[in-house]
């Protein structure tokens, strides 16, 4: 028999989105299972091959966590952020909002046609103010607290103010707390900060005003736009992830054993 794609596909489709097949709850007693996807830029182009190379692999494995009895999550969201969205705007005249919605609609009639199981109750748009609020509210957290090594978590920066004040932290001090000026204590606080200032190397582009990854480069020039990139040492946010490589190290041995 003939498998008429054009009728069968989209009636079910319908049918799981009317019935709300891949919807997930929170409280579940199934055993929970969580599949990620990497979300991906919503770019005019639409989907590339590369989009559900990776999809149809989670896609399948999600299904078979999900038959296995799994209360299983498998979002789907866009990239949707940054200097991709700000150098189409500039190529084409229209604002980001504009294109990045056109675009979004795209992928998502893409991505239904073939046929995924994601819970689309769950989607994510980083340039949705509702998603971004709790990246600038992590990034806050990060810059008011430090690693304590000897409790092996982070702790907030005022209680190391109060060690230091009490004469209990003394590392890396060159002169008297009290005796220090409101910068000098800051700028010494960044030597602890999980979220810090820093004079780094970095790879910028004059002509698209921003630092770029190093994947970002190839021989020399910026990937999109191919323009001149230059190693420089410039201020720059980082993240002081190092500090918890050890305890990184040994929750790997936990998880496995």
């Amino acid at each position: 028999m003939e498998y008429n794609f054009r009728e069968l596909e989209p009636r079910w489709q319908n049918y799981w989105r009317e019935k709300g097949i891949y919807h997930v709850k929170n409280e579940c007693e199934r055993p929970h299972y969580y599949v990620l996807d990497m979300f991906p830029y919503p770019s005019g182009a639409g989907l590339h091959v590369g989009h559900p190379l990776g999809y149809i692999a989670s896609d399948i494995y999600a299904r078979y966590k999900r038959l296995r009895g799994y209360n299983v999550l498998h979002p789907m969201g866009y990239d949707a952020y940054g200097l991709p969205a700000e150098q189409y705007a500039i190529q084409t005249g229209q604002h980001p909002a504009i294109t990045t919605e056109k675009n979004i609609a795209r992928y998502r009639e893409q991505l239904d046609k073939i046929g995924f199981c994601y819970d689309w109750d769950r989607e994510v748009r980083t340039c949705d103010p509702q998603y971004y609020k709790w990246t600038q509210w992590t990034f806050i957290q990060l810059f008011n607290h430090y690693y304590d090594t000897t409790l092996d978590k982070a702790r907030p920066i005022v209680e190391l103010v109060k060690r230091i004040e009490a004469g209990e932290w003394t590392e890396g001090l060159t002169k008297s707390w009290s005796t220090m000026s409101e910068a000098e204590r800051q700028e010494y606080l960044m030597n602890y900060r999980l979220a810090y200032l820093a004079d780094i190397p970095v790879n910028w582009c004059p002509q698209l005003g921003t630092v770029l990854a190093n994947d970002e480069v190839v021989n020399g020039v910026s990937v999109r736009g191919g323009y001149p990139v230059e190693r420089k040492l410039m201020r720059q946010w980082s993240l002081r992830i190092t500090a918890y490589a050890q305890r990184l190290v040994d929750g790997l041995d936990s998880a496995t054993g």
